[in-house]
């Protein structure tokens, strides 16, 4: 089971053209980490986290799976609508929904210059959107969780298929967390090993528990014992 999951994953990444591998685009960086509303599986979604790790940015982010009831509803308060991804960017005061406005922004406001972002249109939705086929739509539903006191911090790049059955679960389980992107080629990436003492991720940090993992499996389970709520 665990072979299939690692292979699927693969699978979507190689479908999406190993999108948001490299951190190659950055530019100005911004002084707050943005803040990102969005669900694993969303293929509009999936583009902004690919521009995220393109562009080496940081952001906080808000998982509201289907059938969730904490960052949906508090979307709907404050954008009027529950559709996502909703970027918030506190440094300009940037507001936004749709996926292609957001990344455009993105890479205006924190893109190197002439970098560019990818294409548009019907096909990067069509392989979103298959990628989320190939993943069994993992990270779509919310399964019963307890809040943390304090958001966890998680280390990751888009492409990863190990990172991604980890961003699945915290999708879920509508666990908020610091998401920090280190793409291959990113500028934090020596920071990352000074403090974890390796080029690996996933690596998860719980503040509430003092608990640091690697393995994505390990992570998971983590997750599950320490948040998840029998249904």
């Amino acid at each position: 089971m665990r072979g299939l999951d690692v292979l699927s994953s693969i699978t979507a990444t190689l479908v999406r053209f190993a999108g948001g591998l490299n951190a190659t685009a950055a530019g100005k960086r911004p002084a707050e980490p943005l803040t990102l509303y969005e669900f694993e599986s969303c293929p509009f979604c999936r583009k902004v986290r690919e521009a995220l790790t393109e562009l080496d940015l940081d952001a906080v982010i808000l998982p509201c799976p289907k059938g969730g009831e904490r960052y949906r509803a508090e979307l709907l308060t404050r954008g009027g609508k529950a559709q996502f991804p909703y970027l918030i960017d506190p440094n300009t005061g940037t507001e936004m929904y749709e996926s292609d406005d957001i990344v455009d922004y993105l890479y205006a406001e924190y893109g190197a210059v002439g970098a560019r972002p990818g294409p548009k249109g019907a096909i990067p939705l069509l392989t979103g959107s298959l990628a989320s086929l190939i993943r069994a739509h993992q990270g779509t539903f919310v399964r019963p969780s307890r809040s943390p006191e304090q958001p966890l911090e998680f280390w990751s790049f888009e492409a990863s298929p190990f990172c991604r059955i980890v961003r699945e679960r915290l999708c879920e389980l509508e666990l908020p967390y610091a998401l920090h992107n280190v793409g291959k080629g990113g500028a934090r990436r020596d920071d990352f090993v000074k403090q974890s003492g390796t080029m690996q991720v996933p690596y998860l940090l719980d503040p509430n528990t003092g608990k640091g993992l690697f393995e994505s499996a390990e992570i998971v389970s983590y997750l599950d014992k320490t948040y998840g709520v029998p249904a």
